[in-house]
């Protein structure tokens, strides 16, 4: 087996603070040709620092390697100075960064970038053959209508375009290797699986070698021949994937693979699903939604005339139960968020019905919608930007108490937010923390406890795991459920994460262009799809078949 890259006993350490950090510890492993190495691991276990030492694209006063070798085509890449290392970056080794949005530049078409990219590479080509080739990369990666997208900007494409931009602007040169940062992660389920065949597809074509990054097990059962498994800096377990996935030997291995949403098992709650009895004896929703619509203007001329809407939720009837969990699924732009934001008044209804405990609230003012705001509260997908950094967390905790007047006294607030910390799992001294001295987790933790603050009957869940690993989610999974039954509490969990959604709700309702196109109970939904758009979505999801 002829191998096209071979690392190793890499380290690369990095210089933060004053201190050394082991980012990269003794690592070893190789990519045959025409074959894909899957990196796995949690976020700061190195797997992107690897990356990045291979393409050497770390800055040089901050990271070091005191051992190791990167042999591509069995020349040591460490060896090689900055014009030597120019000339295989881009050309024999490209790179796909996780961001596409943050790694193409806003101001140039994404017909510039490209040609830019292949005239580097190429001085001698010229503007005329740099196009056709661009047009020819352009249309290798399936960008509809690739001529008239050649003079578009970034900001005009969809995720998933961009993302094939990125595609596109790698493979131009036509590289032996491909370095894919978690490419997929922030796509929609059904793009993702269009930009992984589309992968397999340009490596069959075109022969190359694919290192892959991912913290998604499905893609890693779908992409990879090889996979290693990164902790701390080292590669704790490295192997074919079919035996890594499936007969795991190292204890983290497996510990990753058991936090998967379809292998954790499903707490026995006490009366969870809403028993008959329990309905017949409340039979009103706690939430009913009827007949909303939320449609924003599209404005154009001089005299900004209203020419059109954007149908964002169009014609939606729903009822939530008290006390369950009801999935809102679909893809990015289906109306997921503007729904669970108009149910909480956060984007004004165009009109409709929302009713809580029999309380309408469209057509309330400030003043009386103060009040309701208790019984209704919401978890943000980004815990790091929906937190105020400038706040303590005991203030952060305490502050929405002390607007709804909870608490006699601002010791009682704070003995309630001791506790509020301590039922999210969390030690009670980080009320005098600041959100950036958390993980992750830890803060998504923090923005569950502030939702609960106020004692709500329902919380809008955003995407709140979208963004964390695989163990971490699992954890917070675990704790809604606990925090479901220990308050009766009534959940909106808004989420693109079917595995998740199988795990977590007991109802599970699909969106699509604004309107909801199935609903019933998760395991009929998700098992016995009846729309094409359900059955779509759910064939896209890459499934690691234990």
């Amino acid at each position: 087996m002829s191998k096209l890259l071979e690392v190793r006993n890499l380290r690369t350490y990095l210089q933060s603070g004053g201190r050394q950090v082991r980012a990269v510890d003794d690592v070893s492993f190789s990519i045959p040709k025409g074959e894909t190495f899957c990196l796995v691991g949690e976020s700061g276990s190195g797997k992107s620092v690897s990356a990045l030492s291979v393409i050497r694209l770390l800055p040089e006063g901050v990271a070091s390697h005191p051992t190791g070798e990167i042999l591509f085509n069995g020349q040591d890449l460490l060896k090689l100075d900055d014009p030597g290392i120019r000339a295989v970056r881009g050309s024999q080794i490209a790179m796909i960064f996780q961001e596409p949005m943050t790694s193409l530049n806003p101001v140039l078409t994404i017909g510039e970038q490209i040609t830019e990219a292949l005239q580097i590479h190429h001085p001698n080509m010229s503007d005329e053959d740099a196009q056709e080739r661009t047009m020819l990369a352009l249309e290798q990666v399936q960008i509809p209508q690739a001529s008239g997208r050649f003079r578009d900007y970034p900001h005009q494409l969809s995720g998933g375009q961009r993302q094939r931009v990125m595609i596109a602007m790698a493979l131009a040169c036509e590289p032996q290797l491909l370095i894919a940062d978690e490419p997929t992660t922030a796509l929609d389920v059904t793009v993702q699986a269009e930009i992984l065949r589309l992968m397999r597809k340009l490596q069959d074509d075109t022969g190359m070698s694919m290192l892959f990054i991912t913290h998604d097990f499905g893609v890693v059962a779908q992409m990879a021949q090889w996979v290693g498994v990164m902790q701390q800096g080292k590669l704790v377990e490295v192997g074919a994937s079919s035996e890594v996935l499936h007969k795991p030997q190292h204890t983290y291995t497996k510990q990753l693979l058991a936090a998967l949403p379809e292998n954790l098992a499903k707490p026995v709650l006490v009366q969870t699903q809403q028993q008959p009895e329990q309905v017949a004896a409340n039979p009103t929703p706690l939430l009913q939604i009827r007949d909303l619509k939320v449609w924003f203007p599209i404005k154009k001329g001089v005299f900004r005339h209203t020419v059109d809407y954007v149908r964002a939720v169009d014609d939606v009837s729903l009822d939530i139960p008290q006390g369950q969990i009801v999935a809102l699924v679909g893809e990015s732009g289906c109306g997921k968020t503007t729904l669970g934001r108009a149910v909480l008044q956060l984007e004004p209804p165009t009109s409709g019905s929302i009713q809580i405990d029999g309380q309408e609230l469209i057509g309330l003012s400030a003043r009386e919608l103060r009040p309701m705001r208790r019984k209704m509260q919401i978890a943000f997908q980004d815990p790091q930007s929906s937190l105020n950094p400038r706040l303590l967390v005991e203030t952060t905790l305490t502050e929405p108490m002390k607007v709804h007047g909870i608490g006699a006294n601002q010791e009682e607030r704070i003995e309630l937010a001791s506790q509020l910390l301590e039922s999210v799992q969390l030690n009670r001294d980080f009320l005098w923390r600041y959100p950036h001295e958390f993980s992750g987790g830890q803060r998504q933790r923090i923005g569950l406890a502030r939702a609960l603050a106020l004692n709500p009957e329902f919380i809008v869940c955003d995407e709140i795991t979208s963004a964390l690993d695989v163990s971490v989610q699992a954890e917070i999974l675990q704790l809604l459920l606990n925090i479901r039954q220990q308050r009766n509490l009534t959940l909106l969990f808004i989420t693109h994460n079917i595995g998740v959604v199988e795990y977590l709700s007991d109802q599970t309702v699909v969106m699509y262009q604004g309107k909801i196109v199935e609903r019933g109970e998760t395991a009929q939904v998700c098992g016995r799809p009846e729309h094409p758009y359900t059955q779509k979505l759910l064939s896209a999801v890459p499934r690691l078949v234990m």
